[in-house]
């Protein structure tokens, strides 16, 4: 099913979720390898956004690439703004507003989740954002707070007439966090009232998962998140399932290729030690469901791995010498 964004138009109905700490530009390349989804930025926050911080723009930074959406999170309807600007300004073709974080830190500050619960201040902020530049809007939030304010088809609602132009659901409320199960037929509440794409989020972890979220929530899209650590392979797998073609698993050795070159790209973006870090902590995802996995977790803990050249030989044993 093909989705349009405004004007952009998509050729695959699943999308890659935003993940603070884990879409960033080597992510997003390692998945690009596999198909072409629209991929979403790491969470950037507003006002370290236009405070000129240098690790924080860099996040923003889509390389080029017009299939990655920069998400913004903030409750100044101005700043929001401002960042979005500045996303813009930086080459993004699409700006996601989150309304979705259940993290405490944010929802402290009034953003994420929080605006739920102030539907005048959330709509101040779409408006805001989305009169603020000339690419598309679009919003990602949860069913409600919580149990007994399920709002967002209330929400989407207000979002579309705003001129969002395409909502994600996560089928969690925010006083859940990451417990319970989606609720992914409550989500087709929102797809009643809305006439823009809806994408479905939460618990997608394989084709049978994400065939059913569709099925229940009436949703255009899936928006896979953690189910591609160590697998950016899946959207790929979910993608052609639901378009009904073939679904070929990769060999060890395509898997081995992509594990290595995701490390590379790792060590190549990010300096010295920064890099070492980062990649032994993306090499633990790729460790999930292997022999010995927890050995080459606790391995990757110490300070023993601490070269490129020691990851790579973990890499090798865990796909070739397993």
């Amino acid at each position: 099913m093909n989705i349009s964004i405004g004007n952009i138009n998509l050729s695959s109905n699943v999308l890659l979720a935003p993940m603070a700490g884990i879409t960033d530009y080597p992510f997003r390349k390692i998945v690009r390898r596999f198909g072409n989804f629209l991929m979403y930025s790491e969470m950037i926050a507003s006002y370290a956004a236009i405070r000129d911080a240098h690790k924080t723009r860099n996040m923003m930074d889509t390389k080029n690439d017009y299939l990655t959406a920069v998400q913004i999170v903030g409750a100044d309807p101005k700043i929001m703004a401002e960042a979005a600007k500045l996303s813009y300004d930086l080459g993004a073709k699409i700006i996601d507003i989150n309304m979705g974080c259940p993290v405490r830190k944010i929802v402290k500050s009034e953003a994420g989740s929080a605006l739920m619960k102030n539907e005048q201040l959330a709509a101040q902020i779409i408006k805001s954002v989305v009169n603020s530049v000339p690419i598309p809007v679009t919003l990602k939030m949860r069913l409600g707070w919580d149990n007994e304010h399920l709002n967002a088809p209330g929400i989407a609602h207000i979002a579309e007439d705003l001129g969002i132009k395409l909502i994600t659901v996560h089928g969690r409320t925010r006083s859940q966090l990451y417990s319970g199960k989606s609720n992914w037929k409550y989500i087709s509440k929102v797809k009643e009232v809305i006439n823009i794409p809806l994408i479905v989020n939460g618990d997608i972890i394989n084709i049978e998962t994400a065939r059913q979220a569709l099925f229940e929530s009436g949703a255009d899209g899936v928006m896979i998140g953690r189910a591609s650590l160590g697998q950016p392979w899946i959207l790929q797998y979910i993608d052609n399932a639901l378009n009904n073609k073939a679904v070929k698993e990769l060999t060890t050795e395509e898997k081995y290729t992509t594990a290595k070159d995701n490390i590379q790209y790792v060590l190549d973006y990010y300096n010295g030690n920064t890099g070492i870090i980062l990649a032994k902590k993306t090499l633990m995802y790729y460790c999930k469901g292997h022999y010995n996995a927890t050995k080459y977790r606790a391995l990757m803990s110490s300070q023993e791995i601490n070269t490129p050249q020691s990851l790579f030989n973990i890499i090798e044993e865990l796909y070739i010498n397993n």
